[in-house]
């Protein structure tokens, strides 16, 4: 059987660790527990239902003061635990490094 740690160190807290999702938006947030996480990924069990919630953008809030946070994208629910990937934000500084890239390119 292939081992299933594949990816990244992923750290699991015995208790779970209290957070909150948020919708992009502000309009919903529901407090859930923080089971597993890693640097590209987490599980989190959910107290209550998520029916009507749109889960395919949100926040985890990891303080309860918003300060600390990442956005994620659900990837999958089993029960009253969902698996959730961290998403990347897009950086501007990315589109200028490659024009700057090409203009080199053009010079050379």
């Amino acid at each position: 059987m292939a081992a299933e740690n594949s990816g990244p160190e992923r750290v699991t807290f015995g208790r779970g660790y209290n957070v909150w999702i948020m919708a992009i938006d502000g309009t919903w947030r529901r407090s859930c527990v923080l089971k597993a996480i890693s640097a590209i990924d987490a599980e989190l069990g959910l107290e209550g239902s998520i029916e009507g919630l749109n889960l395919k953008e949100f926040f985890l809030l990891l303080s309860s003061t918003g300060l600390a946070y990442r956005r994620c994208e659900l990837v999958r629910v089993n029960g009253s635990d969902i698996d959730v990937r961290f998403l990347k934000a897009k950086s501007k500084n990315s589109k200028a490094a490659g024009a700057t890239k090409r203009d080199e390119s053009i010079d050379a």
